[in-house]
């Protein structure tokens, strides 16, 4: 077998490839929480993109044991690196549609590298999996690319008196011997990164039942200890779903579930329809209150909306930290005016040698994306007006629903909506110099 082929994004070379898209993945899980003993069946609906002999996924740390394609058994696959290659026994064609389910065991754990540790996890009692941006092959055989969206349904099978959340809605639940299975199904378009898995002895609390008025359930993920913390932390996020409804348009999803651990955690971490926090987020002071904002606004920035590249990921993070401040404007603690002021006094103090629309891979989370990335989207708003601003913001979320996007794209969207807007000259000096260009003021 030949080399793997890398990916085209250079920010995560050698993860996902352009030769085939996975236009549905169906995952049958059996996992035992007291050994780390994880043993899965994965069935991918999969269609070429090009001609090729091998079909080439993402797996690491756990081993294949049988595949098939289109129901017949592979005699031809095996590890490389940290992928599954796979002979095919004739050659695909560009445009065929094609299955592979793969099954595989093993002891799964965290991918070490770049960006430290990232996919599955072990909790005190649990399980956590936060993919961002290449875990999703700690725990299934993947395309791991952000721009390959896919439908999924997730099954897990776990010990009895534990849950697992998964991405979606809840569609079984079934109980056999001493084992509980929870069926989940996400209909809407998601990139591997943001599939997830958690398991803990959670129980489920409707946060805005008494919420006739509001249409998006919101529950909480919580152990019995935690409820009245988790009550307490999560009180104001119907709230928070209100503010960024009316400036971003329609939550894209049917529900929302925050999951909160036992665990303490060093920070949040989004899925698609989730989002995680540890029980030392669960407090009133800003800095957790911000987090829980940011993570709700992901929602529509990172998940509906998925950057097509890894460099333009100040579309995720700029936009989610633009939205703690219309939050903070909102609640009362601050006005956005006097964040960004805040922000950029702290960027100016700080050394001016990143380029945040094209950060390189090792600084893609640094904190100067998301500061600088909000002030080049407050420096939008400021040239365009409050009234323009918001309406090109719902068109663009509206435009790209459930899709991938770019630089490009928002510029695309930002200038048809707001006449004799430049949104590129805008954005210029924000994301493309590393000289910090002056605090953004109102025309």
């Amino acid at each position: 077998m030949d080399d793997v082929s890398p990916n085209e994004d250079p920010y995560a070379l050698h993860h996902g490839t352009t030769t085939f898209l996975v236009e549905r993945y169906e995952l049958d899980i059996d996992y035992r929480v007291h050994n780390n003993r994880l043993s899965g069946v994965a069935l991918l609906h999969c269609r070429a993109l090009e001609p090729t002999d091998k079909v080439i996924l993402d797996l690491v740390g756990l081993r294949a044991l049988k595949v098939q394609l289109d129901g017949r058994r592979v005699p031809k696959f095996g590890p490389r690196g940290e992928h599954l290659v796979i002979q095919t026994p004739e050659k695909l064609v560009a445009g065929q549609a094609f299955r592979v389910q793969v099954r595989y065991e093993g002891n799964p754990r965290p991918r070490r590298g770049l960006w430290g540790e990232v996919g599955w996890e072990e909790l005190t009692d649990g399980v956590l999996v936060a993919g961002q941006p290449n875990g999703a092959a700690s725990w299934f055989p993947c395309n791991d690319h952000p721009r390959h969206k896919s439908t999924f349904r997730i099954s897990v099978t776990t010990e009895e008196n534990y849950r697992a959340v998964c991405n979606g809605r809840l569609v079984s639940q079934t109980r056999r011997s001493s084992t509980e299975t929870w069926t989940y199904e996400q209909d809407e378009p998601m990139a591997p990164y943001l599939a997830t898995v958690q398991i803990g002895r959670y129980k489920i609390l409707h946060l805005n039942a008494s919420d006739t008025h509001h249409r998006v359930p919101l529950y909480a993920a919580v152990t019995p200890g935690l409820a009245e913390e988790a009550l307490s932390g999560l009180r104001r996020q119907a709230a928070m779903m209100r503010t960024f409804e009316s400036c971003f348009g329609p939550y894209p999803f049917p529900a929302y579930t925050a999951v909160v651990t036992e665990d303490e955690l060093e920070i949040p971490l989004e899925a698609q329809t989730v989002s995680i926090f540890g029980r030392n987020h669960m407090r009133q002071a800003w800095e957790a209150q911000r987090l829980i904002a940011h993570e709700l606004s992901h929602q529509w920035f990172g998940n509906s909306l998925t950057a097509a590249s890894w460099r333009d990921i100040w579309l995720h993070e700029g936009f989610a930290c633009y939205a703690e401040w219309l939050w903070s404007e909102e609640s009362g603690a601050m006005s956005v005016g006097d964040r960004a002021k805040a922000a950029w006094q702290k960027l100016a103090a700080s050394p001016q040698d990143i380029i945040v629309g094209d950060p390189g891979p090792a600084r893609m989370f640094d904190d100067r994306v998301y500061k600088r990335g909000a002030l080049a989207l407050h420096a939008v708003r400021l040239a365009c007006g409050d009234d323009p601003f918001f309406r090109a913001l719902q068109a663009w979320t509206a435009s790209f629903r459930h899709s991938s996007v770019s630089t490009a794209d928002f510029v695309a969207v930002m200038d048809g909506e707001v006449p004799g807007l430049d949104t590129a000259s805008v954005l210029s000096p924000w994301l493309y110099r590393q000289e910090l260009p002056r605090l953004p003021q109102a025309a």
